[in-house]
């Protein structure tokens, strides 16, 4: 265990997320040392609007947990 959590715009292709699973699986791996035998992936799309919640509850609602924060305004997305 550990696990990682991408949550991102619609419009990704599945080779894309593959790749991203990839490369943020070997970057885990090399930072905590741990095997990729024990880290999972996941990828859920939203849609702008949706996206406007998501940030609210898991962005915003989770600053003390937040390790990079963006700079753009999740408004500017719609």
């Amino acid at each position: 265990m550990p696990h990682i959590a991408i949550k991102m715009l619609k419009g990704r292709t599945e080779e894309q997320k593959k790749a991203a699973a990839e490369k943020l699986t070997a970057a885990l791996c090399e930072a905590i040392g741990c095997g990729d035998s024990h880290i999972t992936v996941t990828v859920e799309d939203f849609t702008a609007e949706e996206w406007q919640d998501v940030y609210a509850s898991d962005i915003e609602g989770k600053a003390d947990k937040l390790y990079k924060k963006a700079s753009y305004d999740p408004k500017s997305l719609l």
